[in-house]
């Protein structure tokens, strides 16, 4: 699985954009951002699927589309099912004779339709080993219809069904790892990204498209509106966590994994590990854990990410810190 393609800026600055500006996203949307590098990305003639979600809705509202590529847009829970059909039927026209070019499919989803309302489909999809890239845009939460908690939303943040109280401290459950699941679906390639790195992203969008057989891209996509930021900080704050190792940027290749360069650099200097804390005081779906009542869940969160940080570093082979 040797990807060939370098990614310079020249050349990404070139290729035309296949996710287009005038769509209607919020101001510093994580989401779009990585949608536009994803399909910056694209090696060929490419169907994208998209569940119901934050960018469906602004991509395609009626006469209007952000996208220059046959696009299909499908409900919450069947994005991945949705790809297998078309996976299926390009196979069909190849063996007739139909068609002789080589199709990628890419299918889009949130948190909530991924980790929650889209598993069954995405892990049937991938037990059947049907050819596509299935990409996670992970802005942790049901943003789409009123910023409600997902399988994806991590602990201690307050959403409009897990609002933070004097008792409860927001969210009480760890955020699942969807990722470490589709690893254990044994599928071809399993990779973390983050927008703040925008290299990374699209060489791992081209590994995904490569590999024969099912892919699973997930992506942190940081929203101003939900995680209640200044729409100036986005990249910063997907900056901010990787370096605390709240969000690792790893990859696993045929059940082999290992650090991608940002991660292996904090595997590496421990020291370049950030607090938790740091993260957590960039938004405000976390303050109420900077008062006294939840300071200690603060210290829980930082131990749950060391116990998953140390985790990663046994599955790639390196000492845990």
């Amino acid at each position: 699985m040797a990807t060939t393609w370098k990614f310079t800026a020249k050349e990404i600055v070139e290729k035309p954009d296949l996710f287009t500006s005038g769509h209607r996203a919020c101001a510093g949307c994580g989401p779009a951002i990585a949608l536009r590098q994803i399909m910056k990305a694209t090696r060929g003639p490419t169907i994208v699927t998209n569940a119901t979600g934050c960018m469906e809705v602004v991509s395609t509202i009626y006469p209007y589309t952000a996208w220059k590529v046959p696009w299909i847009h499908t409900a919450f829970e069947n994005a991945a099912a949705n790809a297998s059909g078309i996976a299926a039927a390009l196979k069909a026209m190849k063996r007739k004779g139909r068609l002789q070019e080589d199709i990628d499919i890419i299918a889009f989803a949130g948190d909530g339709g991924t980790f929650d309302i889209g598993i069954q489909a995405l892990s049937g999809a991938a037990e059947r080993g049907h050819d596509f890239l299935y990409v996670l845009y992970d802005n942790e939460a049901y943003m789409n219809t009123g910023i409600q908690r997902s399988g994806g939303t991590p602990h201690g943040a307050s959403t409009t069904t897990s609002p933070a109280g004097k008792v409860i401290p927001g969210k009480r459950q760890y955020k699942k790892a969807i990722a470490d699941i589709m690893v254990a679906h044994e599928i071809p390639y399993v990779a973390t990204a983050s927008i703040a790195y925008w290299q990374d992203v699209l060489m791992k969008t081209r590994k995904g498209l490569e590999v024969e057989g099912p892919a699973f891209l997930h992506v942190l996509a940081p929203c101003p509106r939900g995680w209640r930021y200044d729409t100036s900080k986005t990249i910063e704050i997907a900056q901010l966590a990787v370096e605390t190792c709240i969000f690792p940027l790893w990859e696993s290749t045929d059940g082999q994994c290992s650090l991608s360069p940002q991660s292996k650099i904090v595997a590496l200097k421990p020291e370049r590990k950030r607090p938790v804390k740091e993260y957590l005081e960039t938004q405000r779906r976390f303050r109420h854990l900077l008062t006294p009542e939840f300071e200690s869940e603060i210290d829980n969160i930082q131990k749950m990410t060391d116990k998953r940080w140390n985790k990663l570093l046994r599955r790639c082979n390196l000492v845990s810190l």
